[in-house]
């Protein structure tokens, strides 16, 4: 068993294995020796996880007094009290030695009792804030921990919004947000059979017996084999003081990456949600937007971004992807890790890194050896006469024509014997298996650094997120693009430069990165044929 401290000044912090702490927790210690500012945290290692399987699912006895031992020392380090007041409230992620975006769960605003929540109105007396806080909680928990299904709550939540003629949850009032927030734990008690634990270690034990388990959910197993990743490992745990994107206008979550994923391009890639947590940019339940009025409403925040992009690749001497919490105008590192990318800008990274000296040729070989640098290329499409049916924002670039379908069960059976695109509402990585076979995705919902949108993108699928022209009724069998009525089966075209959707099938072209694999040492290959 191994628990360490991270980002609190601990000497712990100095040398944290990923075998034992798993990559997240690895790159957190790092992050906080680059004097970024870390919320401060612990790590349950991944020798509990096997301990936990072997124990039905359960904590052992010694892990939990560990637990709490270690929640005393974030008490002394944040001065808060868990279950007490002022309160401490945790996010429990995992740490898996290899990166697996979305593919296993998190809980936040774990130790939200109904004392935390009088003390959060005390200590904040900001109510919409703590309501919404205990909204999100009782949700999360519901779902994570007891396995209630996610569709109740998001229709309690659409009612409430139509009731009170509200586009979003912040601008309902802060009694609506009350009882919307006594309305969820309420609906979590009838769909588990169980009222949410009074007990916040109580809480805290139940989440992290949950993130384990998540190590063996299909969608895990699945993305291991599809990525080739080491089944016998299990993930760490990490337990980490919350920090709070929707407190209020100066608040907000984001996602980053060092460079374009999609093109390589060297420029900061962001997707931020204001006044939101995490969960609302990385779920793909969301529209998101990119973040061009950042650097207007918090230039600070946008500074010490763009200060932290040339810092990260200096220490990780790669792309990496980031994770981040703005509460009331101060900027937070939640996690960073090498980012998924496509093998187009795979190349192009490395070429780049080692033009600045940053990485030799001879480790830029290493870095592209899982891609087929004669299959790298670039389709655009071809000058045309077509007017596009819709416009969606781009998350990885490309274009593909396929047979529309809206499930993961139909694309797999179709996408055997012909090209399909996913069309869904919402992408989610439940839905990982579908990816493998479609030629692309394109939602209504979601943003470019939405879990399943970056596991689109490593596997090199052109992906059109946050449609809003785009209904999709399932039942029926069809969906509308803008007031085009289209039928599963019918031929699409999506274009991962533009964002633009096509009817029917598009011509297009192909170009190599012949610079860039001159960089690396892989030029003189014939481009592949250019073809519709």
């Amino acid at each position: 068993m191994n628990l360490l401290l991270i980002g609190a000044g601990d000497a712990s912090a100095t040398d944290v294995p990923a075998e034992e702490a798993g990559s997240k927790a690895a790159n957190l210690a790092r992050l906080a020796r680059l004097g970024l500012r870390v919320p401060p945290a612990f790590v349950v290692g991944t020798s509990v996880c096997h301990e936990t399987a072997a124990n039905g699912h359960r904590l052992p006895a010694a892990v939990k007094a560990a637990m709490r031992d270690m929640m005393t020392r974030l008490e002394r380090t944040t001065r808060l009290r868990f279950g007490g007041h002022p309160p401490l409230l945790v996010s429990v992620r995992s740490s898996p030695p290899v990166s697996m975006p979305g593919m296993l769960d998190t809980v936040l605003n774990v130790g939200l009792t109904d004392a935390a929540v009088r003390g959060l109105l005390r200590s904040t007396g900001n109510p919409s804030f703590v309501w919404d806080t205990s909204r999100r909680f009782a949700q999360a928990f519901a779902e994570t921990v007891r396995g209630c299904p996610p569709e109740p709550f998001v229709a309690l939540r659409k009612r409430a919004l139509a009731s009170a003629g509200a586009q979003s949850a912040d601008q309902l009032d802060p009694l609506t947000v009350r009882d919307l927030a006594r309305d969820s734990a309420r609906l979590a008690r009838e769909l588990s059979g169980t009222s949410l634990p009074s007990d916040p270690y109580a809480q805290l034990e139940d989440a992290v017996e949950a993130v384990f388990r998540s190590w063996s959910v299909p969608r895990a197993a699945a993305y291991r084999r599809m990525s080739h990743v080491d089944d016998t490992t299990g993930t760490a745990v990490i337990v980490q003081a919350m920090v709070f994107g929707n407190s209020g206008a100066a608040s907000g979550s984001g996602v980053g990456f060092t460079r374009d994923p999609s093109s390589g391009a060297d420029e900061l890639y962001l997707d931020f949600a204001f006044n939101a947590q995490g969960e609302d940019v990385v779920s793909g339940r969301h529209r998101v937007a990119e973040a061009p009025t950042l650097a207007l409403a918090l230039p600070e925040v946008d500074r010490e971004l763009r200060q932290a992009k040339v810092a990260l690749e200096a220490e990780f001497h790669d792309m990496q992807d980031f994770e981040f919490t703005v509460q009331d105008g101060v900027l937070y590192f939640l996690q960073c890790r090498a980012g998924k990318r496509t093998p187009w800008a795979a190349l192009h990274i490395a070429a780049d890194f080692v033009r600045a000296g940053l990485i030799d040729a001879a480790e830029a070989s290493r870095r592209l050896q899982a891609y087929d640098l004669d299959a790298i290329h670039r389709v655009r499409l071809a000058p045309h006469g077509e007017a596009a049916v819709a416009a969606a924002v781009p998350a990885a670039m490309g274009v593909a024509s396929g047979a529309i379908v809206f499930d993961r069960d139909r694309a797999l059976a179709m996408g055997s014997g012909r090209p399909v695109i996913l069309v869904r509402t919402d992408l989610d990585t439940d839905d990982v298996a579908a990816f493998a076979v479609a030629g692309g995705i394109v939602t209504a919902h979601g943003g470019r650094t939405s879990h399943a949108a970056v596991v689109a993108r490593q596997m090199g699928k052109v992906c059109l997120v946050g449609c809003t022209a785009l209904q999709v009724d399932e039942a029926r069998h069809r969906c509308l693009f803008g007031g085009r009525a289209f039928a599963e089966g019918d031929t699409i075209t999506i274009d991962g430069d533009t964002g633009l959707i096509y009817a029917g099938a598009v011509p297009t072209v192909s170009e190599r990165p012949e610079a860039a694999l001159a960089q690396v040492g892989g030029g003189d290959r014939p481009a592949p044929e250019t073809g519709r």
